[in-house]
C-alpha cells in the first residue's frame, strides 16, 4: 500500500486567497487520489490587520515573524511542508531563512516553472503595488531565463487599490475586471506573451476566458504543486 500523502500546512494571509487555495487542494486532488480524497490540510491565519499594518509601514521583518508563528503552529499539527497563498508577503522569506521549522514551496518558483513548461518567454506582472515593485518574481523568473514587464506606475496603484479595497473583501466589481483587462492589454502591447496573476485574489476575476493574455494563476498553480509534493513525499 502506498504511503499516505504528506500533510500540507497553509500559512494564510487574506481570507479570499487562502480559501481559493484550500478549495483547489480539496477539489483537484481527487483526480490523482480518487473520489473525495485529498491530503490532510491544516490552515493557520493571523489577523489580516496585523499583516496589513506591517506591510504598509514596510516592516517585512514583522511580516516574517507573523509567518514564522503560523509555521510553528502548523508544524505542531503535523504538517510536513508549508505553502503561503499570498504573493506579497513572500518578500519576507529572506527574514526567516534558516529559522523555519518546515520547508516551503515558493509561489514564484512554481509560477516560473509553469511558464517554462508552457513555453512562455516574457511575462507581465500584476499584483499589489508592493509585490510588483519587489524582486519576488524577477528573481525567480531570471533564474529560469525569463523576461518580465512591470505595469506603469498608475496601473500598479489602481490594481493595488482594487485588490486591497475590493478583492480581499470579496467584492468583485465589473469596473475592477475592466481595469485588469486594460492593464493586461497594455502588457500585451509591451511584448508579453503571458501574465502572472501575482495576487492570489486576481484569479477570482481574471482567467484565460477574459484575459487578453494567457494567465499564470499563482493560487491554483501553488495548490497543484502542493498536491504533487504531498503525493511524492520527501
Amino acid at each position: 500500500m502506498p504511503a499516505p500523502p504528506q500533510h500540507i500546512g497553509i500559512v494564510a494571509c487574506s481570507a479570499e486567497g487562502a480559501a481559493l487555495c484550500y478549495r483547489t487542494l480539496c477539489t483537484e486532488a481527487p483526480q490523482l487520489l480518487g473520489p473525495y480524497a485529498h491530503p490532510e490540510v491544516s490552515l493557520h491565519g493571523q489577523s489580516f490587520a496585523l499583516y496589513d499594518a506591517c506591510i504598509t509601514r514596510d516592516d517585512w521583518a514583522g511580516v516574517a515573524e507573523l509567518m514564522l508563528d503560523s509555521a510553528r503552529k502548523l508544524a505542531a499539527t503535523g504538517a510536513r511542508f508549508l505553502i503561503c497563498p499570498d504573493n506579497t508577503i513572500h518578500q519576507a522569506f529572506r527574514f526567516f531563512q534558516g529559522r523555519s521549522p518546515l520547508p516551503w514551496l515558493h509561489i514564484a518558483e512554481v509560477v516560473a516553472a509553469e511558464a517554462v513548461e508552457r513555453g512562455f518567454r516574457k511575462l507581465g506582472l500584476t499584483g499589489t503595488r508592493w509585490l510588483v515593485a519587489s524582486e519576488v518574481y524577477p528573481e525567480k523568473l531570471a533564474a529560469r531565463g525569463l523576461a518580465w514587464v512591470r505595469p506603469a506606475e498608475a496601473d500598479r496603484l489602481e490594481c493595488s487599490r482594487i485588490i486591497m479595497e475590493e478583492l480581499v473583501n470579496g467584492h468583485f466589481l465589473p469596473e475592477g475586471v475592466r481595469t485588469f483587462q486594460e492593464v493586461i492589454g497594455r502588457l500585451k502591447g509591451a511584448g508579453c506573451d503571458a501574465v502572472v496573476l501575482g495576487c492570489t485574489e486576481i484569479p477570482l476575476i481574471i482567467s484565460d476566458a477574459n484575459s487578453p493574455l494567457p494567465t499564470l494563476d499563482s493560487t491554483r498553480l501553488l495548490a497543484r504543486a502542493a498536491i504533487r509534493r504531498a503525493i511524492a513525499g520527501g
